[in-house]
């Protein structure tokens, strides 16, 4: 990997690797030369249980990134390693407690602040993943909103496959401007493999719609949801499904082997990279087709630098492949420019 470094005193520090460089003192830009890149994975302020409180058109003068910029980096690790117990336990919070209220980190998961660390890093495009139970707000309304208002900002919706109203939900999105669907069976409370996750996977491939699947457990769940997240409970909604577009968020996680050998046998498939650690990734780029791999950052959660200085480093002497990479692959699948 041409000696670059691995460890970093922050994110900031991530400066030293020959893309980025720091601005006024809390901003971290990528070099032009990197060119465009999609982000397939980030998220805005999520509720539930009651309203939605967060106003995510607002601009804030700072992102709270769940990994601070003050954090400690190694890219060897998967992402969510680098959290001390503080930046887990306000994580943890945020996502809980504080989700119900107008306060926290969240108040920052903005559309306006994510298009802006997007032009700090060359990001043309992110796609914006809700994540929907069926009682409560709806967060994939919130996306709706607020891609309609930044186009920049490429809208999937989510509808919980039990939920009694799924089939007007599904459509509601789709005539709004959903571009794929979210399923995460941890926030979500349901197995990939249950026949109500399968049928909604079906869905999808009716309506031409990717679905973007969080796949494989990340070691911080509860014991529950790491068995719902395992990922040969995967396989038979891919199976099943063949004409359905399915993308693999983070790759399997912590079972990304498990998850790459899927590859050889579905053409069906994308990964997608977002948390994955440096010889994780590499790996993946091993063992899967060039065309298949998409960029992805799980923003907020972390800042959208981290994978893409994971991909760099991979891809450093191969610029068609960091290109399709970055963007092309995205673009192709989404229907954008190329």
């Amino acid at each position: 990997m041409n000696n670059f470094p691995t460890s970093f005193n922050s994110v900031l520090d991530l400066a030293r690797l020959p893309w980025f460089e720091v601005r006024d003192g809390h901003r971290i830009v990528a070099d032009p030369e990197v060119g465009p890149a999609i982000d397939m994975h980030t998220h805005l302020a999520m509720a539930y249980g009651l309203r939605h409180r967060i106003d995510v058109m607002v601009e804030t003068p700072r992102v709270a990134h769940y990994m601070p910029l003050t954090s400690p980096v190694d890219l060897e690790v998967y992402s969510n390693r680098n959290l001390d117990d503080e930046a887990m336990w306000s994580m943890k919070l945020d996502l809980s407690a504080l989700s119900l209220t107008p306060w926290g980190k969240r108040v920052t998961h903005t559309a306006p602040n994510l298009l802006r660390e997007m032009d700090d890093l060359g990001i043309v495009n992110s796609v914006l993943l809700p994540i929907d139970v069926p009682i409560g707000p709806s967060n994939a309304r919130v996306v709706l909103d607020a891609a309609a208002r930044f186009p920049r900002l490429v809208p999937f919706g989510s509808v919980h496959p039990a939920d009694p109203r799924i089939e007007r939900r599904f459509t509601d999105q789709l005539k709004r401007g959903a571009r794929g669907m979210k399923f995460h069976p941890n926030a979500q409370f349901i197995a990939p493999d249950h026949p109500k996750t399968i049928r909604l996977c079906g869905r999808c491939g009716d309506a031409g719609l990717p679905l973007l699947m969080h796949c494989g457990p990340v070691g911080i769940e509860m014991a529950s949801a790491e068995r719902r997240s395992q990922v040969s409970r995967y396989e038979q909604a891919i199976a099943e499904n063949p004409d359905t577009t399915f993308i693999l968020g983070h790759c399997g996680a912590l079972q990304h082997r498990q998850g790459i050998a899927f590859a050889s046998r579905y053409a069906n498939l994308y990964y997608e990279l977002s948390s994955l650690g440096l010889d994780a990734m590499g790996e993946v780029f091993d063992a899967v087709a060039p065309d298949r791999l998409l960029y992805g950052t799980d923003w907020p959660f972390y800042h959208q630098a981290l994978t893409m200085a994971r991909v760099l480093i991979l891809t450093e002497g191969d610029e068609s492949l960091r290109r399709a990479v970055l963007h092309d692959n995205a673009a192709r699948l989404l229907g954008l420019t190329v």
